[in-house]
């Protein structure tokens, strides 16, 4: 296997209700084709761009790898073409509505220290590793899986900057997901 790293490129994350008909606008190729997780190779406002479909904010969207001295007419023609309606955001704005969906991020939600059952991701751990139960924190894992962690409604202490705040977990998402479905 080999690995090319791609620092001359660029990415932009393009999400929510307006993506797909901004986006449109800049490309030739049909975007209503393209599923949720695919990826493809296209000219994007005159630039070959990488594009997968995605949803990481829980609503439709692209990210787009752009090589980086078009990143920046890039960026400026999605604004344009939006109308004002398309605005720049950090990773903020797309930490909070990924929580609000559920989705865990590495570094946030899910670390070395949180089980993949009290992150919600129990869907990563197919059958067979269950019953095999040969993998790094089975014991663990598995006794979660039997007895559960962390249910809702379970009252519990968060620590934000240094102090006690009260909480309740709670069944997530919080919102629905809306990821594109080609008809």
């Amino acid at each position: 296997m080999s690995w090319h790293i791609h620092d001359e490129r660029s990415l932009l994350a393009l999400q929510g209700p307006l993506a797909a008909p901004v986006l449109q606008h800049l490309t030739k190729d049909d975007l209503s084709k393209l599923y949720f997780g695919e990826f493809r190779i296209l000219d994007i406002n005159c630039a070959q761009c990488f594009l997968t479909r995605t949803g990481y904010t829980a609503e439709d969207g692209f990210e787009i790898s752009v090589p980086s001295e078009h990143a920046e007419a890039l960026a400026k023609a999605i604004l344009e073409k939006s109308e004002g309606e398309v605005r720049l955001t950090g990773l903020g704005a797309r930490d909070s509505l990924r929580l609000e969906a559920g989705l865990c991020l590495y570094g946030n939600d899910l670390e070395q220290h949180i089980t993949p059952i009290e992150a919600g991701l129990t869907w990563a751990i197919g059958k067979r590793r269950r019953a095999e139960s040969g993998f790094l924190g089975a014991d663990v894992i598995l006794k979660q899986l039997q007895e559960g962690s962390h249910k809702a409604s379970t009252k519990v202490k968060i620590i934000i900057r240094g102090k006690a705040n009260e909480g309740v977990v709670t069944k997530m998402p919080f919102v629905p997901t809306k990821y594109y479905k080609p008809s």
